[in-house]
């Protein structure tokens, strides 16, 4: 926020502070139900608390337009026999799964009676579901089926200072178009270019626009690019956008990103936030696409989510539903600079592989750029700030997991489950209560 979004340094961390007071109400709500639960029903209620957690999760998803970054059941993503359990109820099953160790943990450590029967119970759980995620992976039957594509990924690795700069956007544009030929030339049928990638508006710059489609046309392989639009009027709009040439250097269609990233294209309660003005105008103040975009290829049809937005499981699952048979994803990570971000986002973009039995690939300006088969197996991949070029095959498929067909039924049954709990508590008796002996021996006495 002060290094590119121009802003002062003591406003920047009171930007970034409200972001993070913004993300800890749903930890602080998960503290304060489970403590009410518990107060009302004792340790057993603890076992509620993996409900509880994907509850908030589902709430952090979709509340002020959402940020689920890193969610608790991304940390299983290259622990890939676990993982697999994505397939069937995406990551909040992973959320639980993972918050129910601990909460079975947790009522081991307070209670007597049975205490380790919960955590035998949810070990065995994830035993089964390990060996079934393993013959899973070692079946691998979905790498067999559909229509190979071999797909070229450029990585420019242009620094964020430099993208704008006009005395290096020739060199910048001539690099990218280096990089392609490269590519084709390797056996790319496809080519993806990372998230705005132009130096300029792709639909604005005639020249430059013209360059693409002539080198789309002469070696017959469409190019996938992420470039900026604007849609003209008495107040123009900017898209952040993604514009696929086909193989005839025709347009083959435009999908403009949905979910924007607070504080980075947009800054949310604008006239509350009127301090932050300057960000939006360093990074310029975007609006949001209302569709998710399929774009056609070789008979076949791509989705492509641009940067954050592949963080939303939803957006993903929606487009596979609609008849997307290959994923793709372009982003510039270069904002996150040499921290654990990236690897980060590269793991949650993979999950999105596993959820719906899909191929992911993944163009970033300064990496990670990669291939993801349907099992979350990382088949190329760069490393960071350092420029790339990936040639490898993905496949277009047609099948559909559990999890594709039927969504995040885990999450809202997590939160249905939540709400009657806290329903039943706010029904039930008033005053003290006494809660199962500590294994101490003492009983634990609340107070209401």
């Amino acid at each position: 926020m002060a290094a590119y979004g121009g802003l002062h340094i003591v406003v920047a961390v009171l930007v970034n502070g409200l972001l993070i007071a913004y993300l800890s109400l749903f930890p602080a709500l998960f503290a304060v139900i489970t403590a009410r639960l518990t107060a009302a029903g004792g340790a057993p209620a603890l076992l509620l608390a993996p409900c509880v957690w994907v509850a908030t999760e589902l709430g952090r998803t979709h509340l002020f337009t959402g940020f689920p970054w890193v969610l608790l059941g991304y940390s299983q993503a290259n622990v890939l026999p676990v993982a697999q359990v994505a397939s069937l109820s995406g990551v909040y099953g992973l959320s639980a799964l993972v918050a129910a160790v601990s909460a079975a943990m947790a009522y081991a450590a307070v209670t007597v009676r049975r205490r380790y029967l919960p955590l035998a119970a949810v070990l065995a759980l994830i035993g089964g579901l390990s060996v079934w995620g393993s013959l899973r992976i070692a079946r691998a039957t979905l790498t067999d089926e559909g229509q190979a594509l071999r797909v070229g990924l450029i990585q420019g690795n242009v620094a964020q200072q430099d993208k704008w700069d006009e005395s290096k956007a020739g060199a910048i544009f001539a690099e990218y178009l280096r990089m392609t030929r490269q590519a084709i030339g390797r056996g790319a049928e496809i080519v993806l270019w990372p998230e705005s990638a132009t130096p300029f508006y792709f639909e604005e710059d005639r020249a430059g626009a013209d360059q693409v489609r002539r080198l789309a046309r002469e070696a017959r392989v469409p190019i996938l690019l992420g470039s900026d639009q604007i849609e003209r009027g008495a107040a123009p709009k900017y898209y952040n956008a993604a514009f696929l040439v086909r193989a005839d250097g025709s347009s083959g269609g435009v999908y403009r990103k949905m979910h924007l990233v607070p504080f980075g294209e947009y800054v949310p309660l604008k006239r509350v936030l009127f301090f932050a003005g300057p960000l939006v105008e360093a990074v310029s103040d975007f609006s949001a696409g209302q569709a998710a975009v399929l774009l056609p290829v070789n008979g076949h049809l791509l989705s492509t989510s641009i940067c954050y937005e592949v963080v939303y499981p939803d957006l993903v699952r929606q487009s596979v539903k609609a008849g997307s048979e290959l994923l793709t994803t372009i982003t510039n990570d270069a904002w996150f600079g040499r921290t654990s971000a990236p690897y980060q986002h590269f793991s949650q973009a993979a999950m999105r592989a596993i959820e719906n039995g899909r191929y992911l690939v993944r163009s970033a300006n300064t990496g990670i750029s990669g291939i993801v088969d349907p099992y979350g197996r990382v088949l190329e991949n760069t490393g960071i700030f350092a420029p790339a070029i990936v040639v490898g095959e993905a496949r277009f498929l047609q099948g559909s997991t559990l999890y594709s067909r039927f969504g995040d039924v885990i999450a809202y049954a997590s939160t249905l489950v939540a709400a009657v709990a806290l329903l039943l508590v706010r029904r039930s008796a008033p005053g003290g209560r006494t809660l199962p002996a500590s294994p101490n021996g003492r009983a634990i006495r609340h107070v209401k």
